[in-house]
């Protein structure tokens, strides 16, 4: 096996770690009432450092991976780091924006967010499945 495999493999780990690890640690949020700024400002910095994480990792497995001559799977890393750099400029300005609302006392501002919430999570376990799917329907 050579040296970009084992880069591609450590970075496919990584990816997978970050993924299921904020999967994990977003679901028992859900608990917080996002009634107060505070909720919002920890779940959006914990999102934000999600996108940050998620792009980081799955840019270097796409390198990883084109650097071994694989570039269907190099193609697919490359697609969920945009779709983290997509989601960052969407997901967090929603969460900042609804923040201050909450902050201002609008009602509406709570289910908005806690919806915005559970809809990036959703993405994440899609993301987790893709990538799940992806590696054993290689690995055959």
């Amino acid at each position: 096996m050579s040296a970009a495999m084992f880069a591609a493999l450590f970075f496919t780990v990584a990816l997978l770690v970050t993924t299921a690890y904020f999967i994990m640690g977003s679901i028992p949020l859900l608990v917080l009432k996002h009634d107060t700024p505070l909720d919002a400002r920890f779940v959006r910095g914990f999102f934000n450092l999600y996108y940050v994480a998620a792009f980081i990792t799955a840019s270097a497995t796409a390198v990883s991976f084109a650097s071994a001559g694989r570039l269907g799977i190099a193609a697919g890393a490359a697609g969920l780091a945009a779709i983290a750099v997509v989601l960052r400029r969407r997901v967090i300005p929603k969460m900042d924006a609804l923040g201050m609302q909450i902050q201002s006392n609008y009602m509406e501002a709570i289910p908005g967010f806690r919806r915005t919430h559970v809809v990036a999570i959703l993405i994440n376990i899609a993301q987790l499945a893709a990538i799940v799917w992806t590696l054993i329907a290689v690995g055959r």
